[in-house]
């Protein structure tokens, strides 16, 4: 059966199962546990179906909300332990992988420039084979699925500058450690990475007339983090601050920026407070004036941020509208938004509440995949070897979401309106096939080297060293060896399925080739929501 034909039966279960519809609001006692795994983690495993059964619902959560309580996946720790740039700091990252030093008052060549360049690209292939490994594989589920929250929400692009070098590092040391932690720590943690300093240019932010970065042009204030900061990482675009907030604040935070002379030698730390390019003048921020001075500011300013009634309410409605509708509850976001305030943004308290809603009970199917949920969760539902992920990641780059590649701060969207189109849906059945089929070479042993540079990079704006291409169409490793992927088993996926699937999705498998009927499976418009 061609793609063409293949797409019409896709199309007949779209049109059949009303694929904006939600289920139905009271599951079965399967397909509750169904919609737990959907959301708590990248979709159901048979493994994963099988832990939840024995222990139940309520245990489940709880056990995720502790991850450090559940024993890690050898397998996965053994994929990580091969890939050796995880384990270095942003200072050593940069001394083995940044811009070549000058030798003797003389620049580097341009040959030189390019080839440290290309040697760079190996941090943010494996970096990126590192975060779906860990989606796909590891038993703490939902300590992954915060990371992709958290990360989105304090997004740093790959493709400006230096943060082709950091970027892994920043989801390593400031995002995964605080993932279910205190948000505080999580904003504060963020702030003083590398990767985020570079990105929002506050490396760059200093006093009005202080000295330069280079001892020649002089300081000037940077209001672009300050800004982001309340808009998107705390108080929201309505939260309340104004313009002389947003000064203050990018006033208190002058001063911090890279340890350039370690940075060059590869020691710790990387990030400084330089105290000739802060701005010591008095502060009102929020209508309160600031009671530290010098570096102790900006950890005063985060705490108010933190710690403001409209920040509850705004990580309050991202946490609701990605665990559980596009257009969350009011309802439910007022109390979460009450949890988050009484517990002093304790994230996994306010996680707590939210998966014990009625609300999140009768969520199921109430959302749809991004392409990234949608990419991990068809492996971790096939049950396939994957000891080579470049060919998923090169999916999701098709499908419009490389791996630390949005560009604008605010990350990529979690809404059906940012994800579903005609185009989008063809490119998601296409995956489903060649990937239910074998066809991909995931069971390739990827080679140690970095994948060629994609025909068409992603754009790099901004200043700074020119990086290396994202991997959003790199070449899917162990393809020129001949090497594929093992076909995707239709009956066990039926059956780990099965209870999720609609009525119209069933007819049209059972009615299909058997070699079809898994890629139908992975393709459908049950799938494709969760």
């Amino acid at each position: 059966m061609t793609l063409r034909s293949l797409l019409c039966l896709f199309l007949a279960v779209l049109t059949a199962t009303a694929f904006g519809a939600a289920h139905a609001a009271q599951p079965a006692p399967e397909p509750a546990i169904l919609h737990v795994l959907n959301r708590l983690a990248f979709g159901p495993s048979s493994d994963d179906v099988q832990h939840l059964r024995a222990i139940g619902i309520d245990a489940y959560v709880e056990e995720q909300l502790d991850p450090q309580s559940i024993p890690e996946n050898p397998e996965l720790v053994r994929h990580l332990s091969e890939l050796e740039t995880l384990r270095l700091q942003p200072s050593q990252l940069f001394a083995l992988y940044g811009p070549p030093r000058p030798a003797e008052g003389a620049n580097p060549s341009p040959d030189e420039v390019k080839a440290r360049r290309e040697r760079a690209r190996v941090i943010l292939q494996q970096a990126a084979e590192a975060r779906v490994l860990r989606a796909m594989l590891s038993r703490r589920q939902l300590q992954e699925v915060m990371v992709d929250f958290w990360f989105n929400h304090f997004n740093v692009f790959a493709g400006k500058g230096l943060d082709h070098l950091w970027v892994g590092a920043y989801e390593e040391e400031a995002i995964r450690p605080y993932a279910l932690g205190k948000f505080r720590d999580l904003l504060l943690a963020t702030a003083r990475h590398p990767a985020m300093l570079f990105y929002l240019d506050n490396a760059q932010n200093a006093a009005p007339g202080s000295p330069g970065l280079r001892g020649k042009e002089a300081g000037s204030l940077n209001e672009n983090y300050a800004r982001e900061v309340m808009e998107l990482h705390t108080l929201g675009v309505s939260g309340g601050y104004t313009q002389d907030d947003v000064v203050a604040l990018a006033r208190a935070l002058t001063g911090w920026g890279l340890a350039r002379r370690n940075l060059r030698d590869g020691n710790e730390p990387a990030v400084s407070f330089d105290p000739a390019r802060h701005d010591f003048g008095p502060k009102l921020l929020l209508g309160q004036p600031l009671q530290a001075s010098g570096a102790g500011e900006e950890e005063e300013a985060l705490d108010r941020l933190a710690r403001h009634p409209a920040t509850a309410h705004h990580i309050a409605f991202e946490l609701a509208q990605y665990f559980v509708a596009d257009a969350p509850p009011p309802g439910l976001v007022d109390r979460l938004a009450a949890r988050f305030w009484e517990s002093d943004g304790d994230i996994r308290t306010v996680l707590r509440t939210l998966f014990a809603s009625r609300e999140f009970r009768d969520a199921a199917g109430a959302k749809y995949k991004t392409p990234y949920q949608f990419v991990v969760s068809a492996a971790r539902a096939a049950g396939v070897e994957v000891r080579n992920p470049r060919p998923l990641l090169v999916a999701m780059g098709r499908l419009g979401m490389p791996i630390y590649g949005c560009q604008t701060p605010d990350g990529y969207k979690n809404t059906e309106e940012a994800w579903l189109s005609p185009d989008a849906t063809t490119l998601r059945i296409s995956f489903a096939t060649a990937f239910a089929r074998g066809n991909l070479p995931v069971a390739a042993i990827p080679p140690t080297a970095p994948s060629p540079a994609p025909a068409s990079p992603v754009a790099v704006p901004g200043a700074g060293d020119p990086a290396p291409s994202m991997p959003v169409a790199a070449s899917a490793a162990g393809a020129d060896q001949g090497v594929k992927g093992e076909p995707v088993d239709a009956g066990r996926l039926e059956r780990l399925l099965g209870p999720s699937l609609g009525e119209r999705t069933r007819a049209v498998i059972s009615e299909a080739p058997a070699p079809l009927r898994a890629a139908l499976l992975l393709g459908s418009p049950d799938f494709m929501r969760h």
